[in-house]
């Protein structure tokens, strides 16, 4: 007898649509504070953001339909790609595509694994950053 699959028509479907896109207003303050959260003296900060300051801005990636079904959830890793360097005064918008997903056998059973890509581009229109985020969505044990 062949198990059903954990990913749903829903979840398919959302496969290669772009999440719903974030603005996010580079402050010279909330620059200062993450340098210094992350013990980091740069004196290129406050006036360029550090590259990992991208993770603090939202969401890295966007609800998946019928995700209830597979409600417990592991960060599987990202990838960053860095473009132009974020200044004190940009305009970043962020949009995020569900890249695939696969299911997969596990020792806890079936497991969902969805690949995101985020992309950070600023008012000039460049680049500043591509995320490749892995998530790992697993059911409830039995």
């Amino acid at each position: 007898m062949t198990t059903p699959s954990i990913i749903t028509s829903a979840m398919q479907a959302a496969v290669g649509k772009v999440g719903e896109r974030q603005t996010a207003a580079i402050e010279r303050g909330a620059v200062l504070r993450f340098a210094e959260a992350i013990g980091d003296a740069n004196p290129a900060y406050p006036d360029i953001a550090p590259p990992t300051f991208l993770r603090s801005l939202g969401r890295a990636v966007p609800d998946l339909p019928d995700a209830d079904s597979v409600p417990r959830a592991l960060d599987g890793g990202s990838e960053w790609i860095y473009g132009t360097p974020v200044h004190t005064g940009d305009t970043v918008e962020i949009a995020t595509t569900l890249d695939s997903i696969k299911e997969r056998e596990g020792k806890m059973g079936a497991m969902l694994i969805a690949e995101y890509v985020t992309q950070y581009v600023n008012q000039h229109g460049e680049t500043v950053a591509t995320q490749r985020n892995t998530v790992i969505r697993m059911g409830v044990p039995a």
